[in-house]
């Protein structure tokens, strides 16, 4: 009765504790609240988790026999680390455990093509969006005559990275297909190239960067609806305050300079130079 009991007691607690921080992290904070900020300013440097498989926005190059992380999303970092005056520290991990990362207090931030979706919204603070994304399938050249809609992906095994909004996208849109989720972009690929999969749904950017540096594979002509949750921002612990008004003047600044558009193509470029 006693172990009992104190099963009963524990769960209580652990409830009464999860209703607790449930509504913590619905409190409002302040803008001007800096709370956040001076702890990731204490040591100096910008933490920031992301998944280096994601051309042009983050990805791996060998330079001077040195690898090396870059792409438009690292750019991005780069000039909210100079604004704040750290050093740009990249934490590079799993897609799907980017977001786990920050929420362990990992990282700082964390810059990914992540998508601001509600349900993430209940769990962190979101910057502006700094890019809206449209999705794509990517197939084999082989197969483009046959894979012409959505209905031609009944009963195939269609491809998202784990942890992405592509997965929903697969599940929900192509909702005759089988989902195969995949930590790493590249090994998709090479699952698609090898016909293990029928299908892959990447952001645009993302999808022609393999399809060009993949002669075999093509972008489908299939529709595929976007949505304005789909739009990339950065996310950040929850009740940032002042670090998310700091962070989302850099981005104001970059999207009406263009800069994150030149960006973009500027890895691009560089990443369909690689092979």
């Amino acid at each position: 009765m006693k172990k009992i009991f104190l099963s009963i007691t524990l769960a209580l607690i652990t409830i009464v504790g999860l209703s607790a921080c449930g509504k913590s992290s619905d409190k409002k904070v302040s803008s001007t609240d800096t709370k956040v900020l001076n702890q990731v300013k204490k040591d100096g440097k910008l933490t920031v988790a992301t998944s280096a498989d994601f051309p042009p926005f983050e990805f791996q190059i060998l330079k001077d026999g040195k690898n090396q992380i870059i792409g438009a999303d690292i750019d991005m970092a780069q000039k909210i680390a100079d604004k704040l005056n750290l050093k740009l520290e990249i934490q590079n991990t799993d897609f799907n455990t980017v977001l786990t990362s920050l929420q362990a207090g990992k990282s700082d931030i964390a810059i990914s093509g992540i998508s601001a979706q509600p349900e993430r919204r209940k769990t962190f603070d979101f910057s502006e969006t700094y890019y809206e994304s449209v999705n794509k399938v990517v197939i084999k050249k082989s197969e483009a005559a046959k894979l012409k809609t959505i209905a031609s992906l009944k009963g195939k095994q269609v491809g998202a990275q784990k942890g992405s909004i592509q997965e929903s996208i697969v599940t929900d849109q192509l909702k005759s297909s089988d989902l195969i989720s995949i930590a790493k972009i590249p090994t998709l690929v090479n699952e698609l190239k090898n016909g293990k999969i029928s299908g892959l749904v990447l952001e645009e950017p993302i999808a022609k960067a393999y399809v060009n540096n993949n002669p075999d594979l093509v972008i489908a002509d299939i529709a595929l609806k976007s949505s304005t949750d789909d739009a990339y921002a950065i996310a950040l612990p929850k009740n940032s305050g002042k670090l998310k008004v700091e962070i989302d003047a850099v981005i104001k600044e970059l999207k009406a300079s263009g800069a994150i558009d030149k960006a973009i193509q500027k890895n691009f470029e560089i990443a369909n130079n690689q092979n």
